[in-house]
């Protein structure tokens, strides 16, 4: 122990004699955000609430408005896009077996330009700023309303059976096993041909309950029992049987590709079930017919999203009450809490009017070491009723840079880190190049790397977020800092990622004046 003491010492006076900056893994101990965080925001095309904002956009306009989302974003510390690309069995893209969405046209199957694929698009462009792109499906709904105007291709018209109507929307039938495999091969046409990072359902499986409508399966449940006797029972197995499907099909294809879902809320209250929660509540088991705990428990996500769209002050259902709840039943896998921007101000509830309710939420979260971070419903409200929540997040919570959360259970093996790292002055500022690094164990080379500096006197501490200047997705192995100040002097160190976010050790470190 004493050996080892002495050696650091001596280590920290070569350090400072030679002015070699120490590399330094642990921790600062200066208040600073999570290095590692789940920063979500939900970007939703169904009605154009957020991206397109009106259909007819032209192909430049939707690139440009989308472009102003992600600086946006970006600049408020987001790290991943929950982007909707098929919200009423249509298409957001452009390798589908399914129509073109009328949200980005104003037609059904109507294609926006020759050469343009909206996902491919924003997959680039998310990647470009080190922001995570999940895909975001609705499996079940087909149309919004009664009034829908669909193609005469549309599915719903040249396959009338696998459909039920309620409340006016057509909707799969659960129960139809075509129906289970068919979604499933659209999931798998986006996972198989788009570079995406993840596979996220929303809340809506069998439908919320609308007085005096039923839901028309009786003759399905005839026919495809199962062995259930009770047709509750049955139609949650129906949901498990899809997500399992799901679940076992991206990850055949691609490991690395993520999957989460975003139930409501509650699970199940206590009154109903001792293992629910002490709320008092709609229920995800008992009314949406979603085992959303059961699927958290078998694995079959990587992470559960709960929309708990309620006030710390909420009798029926605090926020906190929930957030707790959740965190004793994760199970080992990653839980982000769905938050209620859209409410903000605009509630007729008080609490969603005093501007430290979310920032109160954030704060409980981060105090959990069981979750790992959070989504934003939606992209519009951070900009519109939520501002005051976009500067919180910009000035304060999300001030620091910060990577996704790892996922040992799909790859704990950390790429090697990157080679020859090298800097030179140009007329706009500082120019770094680095060499990929050799392939690591499991074969991965790098699929984005984490640019860090330091001044003059600064340890080279790569755990504190304060000290990344730039994080990228994509797999350029160059990058121009044009924020280096004339007359200081810099140290930079790079860092490889893999796909699923494992974080490489330093390269080499070099240092450079601009004079």
């Amino acid at each position: 122990m004493q050996k080892t003491k002495r050696y650091v010492q001596l280590l920290s006076v070569l350090c400072i004699l030679f002015t070699i900056p120490k590399i330094v893994n642990a921790q600062s101990e200066e208040k600073i955000a999570p290095k590692r965080e789940f920063r979500g925001v939900w970007i939703a095309s169904v009605t154009n609430i957020d991206w397109p904002s009106r259909q007819g956009l032209t192909a430049e306009q939707q690139k440009q408005e989308l472009i102003g989302i992600l600086n946006q974003h970006k600049a408020n510390g987001i790290n991943a896009i929950v982007l909707q690309i098929r919200p009423t069995a249509d298409a957001l893209y452009a390798k589908s077996r399914e129509l073109w969405s009328h949200w980005l046209m104003g037609k059904q199957g109507l294609k926006p330009a020759e050469g343009y694929d909206p996902l491919q698009f924003a997959i680039k462009e998310a990647h470009k700023r080190g922001m995570e792109l999940h895909a975001w499906f609705n499996p079940y709904r087909a149309t919004m309303s009664a009034n829908a105007v669909t193609a005469a291709d549309h599915i719903t018209k040249t396959k009338p059976e696998l459909f039920y109507t309620y409340g006016g929307q057509k909707l799969f039938d659960p129960g139809l096993p075509e129906n289970r495999e068919y979604i499933t091969q659209v999931i798998l046409d986006v996972v198989k041909e788009y570079d995406i990072d993840g596979v996220h359902f929303d809340d809506y499986f069998y439908p919320y309950r609308i007085a005096g409508q039923v839901i028309k399966d009786s003759a399905t449940f005839a026919k495809y029992p199962n062995g259930f006797t009770k047709i509750d029972d049955w139609r949650r197995n129906n949901v498990d049987l899809l997500v399992k499907m799901v679940s076992d099909s991206i990850h055949y294809y691609k490991k690395y590709v993520k999957f989460g879902i975003s139930p409501f809320g509650i699970w199940r209250n206590y009154r109903e079930d001792t293992l629910g929660s002490k709320t008092n509540g709609l229920s995800n088991y008992g009314e949406l017919y979603a085992d959303s705990r059961k699927w958290v428990k078998e694995g079959w996500v990587d992470y559960i999203n709960p929309q708990i769209y309620f006030a710390f002050n909420r009798s029926a259902a605090p926020f906190g009450v929930l957030l707790d709840w959740w965190a004793k039943n994760t199970f080992g896998r990653h839980l982000y809490i769905g938050q209620a921007a859209y409410l903000v101000n605009v509630s007729r509830e008080q609490a969603w009017r005093t501007p430290s309710e979310i920032p109160n939420q954030i704060r409980a979260i981060r105090a959990n070491d069981k979750v790992q971070g959070s989504v934003f419903f939606s992209s519009k409200s951070l900009s519109t009723v939520a501002r005051g929540v976009a500067d919180s997040l910009r000035n304060d919570f999300y001030k620091y840079p910060a990577l996704p959360p790892q996922m040992s259970w799909i790859d704990n093996v950390p790429p090697n880190e990157p080679q020859d790292l090298n800097a030179e002055l140009t007329t706009d500022g500082i120019r770094l190049k680095w060499h990929k690094p050799i392939k690591a164990k499991d074969g991965e080379t790098a699929s984005g790397y984490v640019v860090y500096r330091f001044e003059e006197g600064d340890k080279v501490n790569i755990q504190n977020p304060k000290n990344i200047l730039n994080l990228s997705f994509e797999d350029n192995t160059f990058y121009l800092d044009r924020s280096a100040e004339k007359g200081k002097q810099y140290t930079y160190v790079v860092t490889a990622l893999d796909r699923i976010k494992n974080e490489s050790e330093p390269s080499d470190s070099v240092s450079i004046e601009r004079p």
